[in-house]
């Protein structure tokens, strides 16, 4: 696990409990069977070996941690908010802890927004990996308010329990010198889950990009004889890139299919304004739009013209699944609440577009993109994955 909270000897005696366990399941395995392929003194030093290699295993990664940590490399910056001796207490043992540094303590203001903007201070300058509450001056409106500030900020959110009421599912409770800290996780894609959705994404998006290669050269074909202009949608009407906002709000070259006549993508502002059908959202689909070529259609209807992103999970700037990745001028409009779904990366698929596609409301598709977040498994991607496929038949056939 990479929230290690026990400690050195508390985990070498769980790892003497186990390794006994399973040694006895051996036992029982081979008594069953009425067979012994070798030494039964082999069990006994296999046994007394995996708890020296397995201890030793865990002192030395807790060795190279400490070394990547006391030199800076991945220690968490920590801000408190609160006052007292229960703030001091808790700020003690963050101090003596190496995996934290703290950036410093912002009292409590009878205003939430003093504090907001006090704490924005610190992000600015600093950079908060998390924030630690440790008294409750604020009713329970300004303190989702604060808890919305911390999400909409990517920011982790620990209180010191009896503190407010739970606010979301991904609950951790973690003790700190012997001290219990709740912590509001931001998703569960977080330590080994990261790692496995992004050897899920690399290796994923590696094997359909070598399966669907024909499609790519059939396509760039076909977009090269039916109208003037570039194979992939790469500039803007000024010329410049194409960028879409990516996980914490980060920009990135965004890969697609060009499906529109060149320097009309700006049309949709301005001209064609009146055909959107999602007025009152920071969302924009024209209706009957004359700005996609003959062939954009048909790659639409399908959704070939998505294939390109593949090359963006492959770089590590989506994932396979996760929120629409949307454009700078629609994520500007965003409300504060709505950013939430910037925690992680966008996907090529995600669960509001297997659920309705472009026919749910935005606040559906936060709504829908935020449970996703909150509940992520590598379960529930492949269950997404399938139903894409169902989806895309759907959208051929219709």
């Amino acid at each position: 696990s990479f929230r290690i909270v026990r400690g050195v000897f508390s985990e070498i005696w769980q790892i003497v409990l186990l390794s006994t366990f399973v040694f006895l399941l051996i036992i029982v395995y081979f008594f069953l069977i009425r067979e012994f392929p070798f030494s039964r003194l082999v069990l006994g030093y296999s046994w007394i070996f995996s708890i020296l290699f397995l201890s030793f295993g865990r002192l030395l990664i807790r060795v190279i941690e400490y070394v990547f940590f006391y030199f800076g490399v991945g220690r968490k910056n920590v801000l408190f908010i609160g006052s007292g001796d229960v703030l001091n207490e808790v700020l003690n043992a963050y101090k003596k802890n190496i995996r934290y540094y703290v950036l410093g303590v912002v009292e409590s203001y009878d205003d939430v927004e003093e504090l907001k903007n006090r704490v924005g201070e610190f992000i600015v300058r600093d950079g908060v990996y998390e924030i630690v509450q440790t008294d409750d001056v604020f009713s329970g409106k300004d303190t989702n308010e604060l808890i919305v500030f911390c999400r909409s900020n990517h920011i982790k959110y620990s209180f010191v329990p009896n503190v407010i009421s739970m606010y979301q599912r991904n609950v951790v409770v973690d003790t700190v010198a012997g001290i219990p800290v709740i912590k509001l996780n931001l998703t569960t894609i977080d330590g080994w889950g990261r790692v496995i959705k992004r050897i899920f994404d690399f290796v994923g998006s590696l094997i359909l990009i070598v399966l669907l290669s024909p499609v790519f050269l059939i396509t760039a074909v076909l977009i090269k004889l039916d109208s003037k202009g570039t194979v992939l949608f790469k500039y803007l009407d000024d010329g410049s890139r194409v960028k879409r906002v990516g996980q914490y709000g980060k920009l990135f070259n965004f890969y697609k299919f060009r499906t529109m006549y060149p320097n009309t993508h700006n049309l949709r502002y301005t001209e064609l304004s009146s055909r959107n059908l999602r007025k009152g959202s920071p969302l924009v689909k024209i209706k009957n739009d004359p700005r996609i070529t003959r062939i954009g259609r048909f790659l639409r209807k399908t959704n070939i013209d998505e294939l390109p992103q593949l090359f963006n999970v492959l770089k590590g700037e989506m994932s396979l699944v996760g929120p629409r990745p949307h454009l700078p001028e629609e994520v500007s409009l965003y409300k504060e609440k709505d950013r939430f779904v910037l925690t992680v990366k966008p996907g090529i698929t995600g669960i509001s577009q297997v659920a309705g596609r472009s026919d749910l409301s935005f606040d559906d598709e936060i709504r829908l993109d935020t449970f996703y977040i909150e509940n992520w498994s590598i379960w529930l991607d492949i269950k997404i994955l399938i139903k894409t496929i169902g989806v895309l038949f759907k959208g051929y056939e219709e």
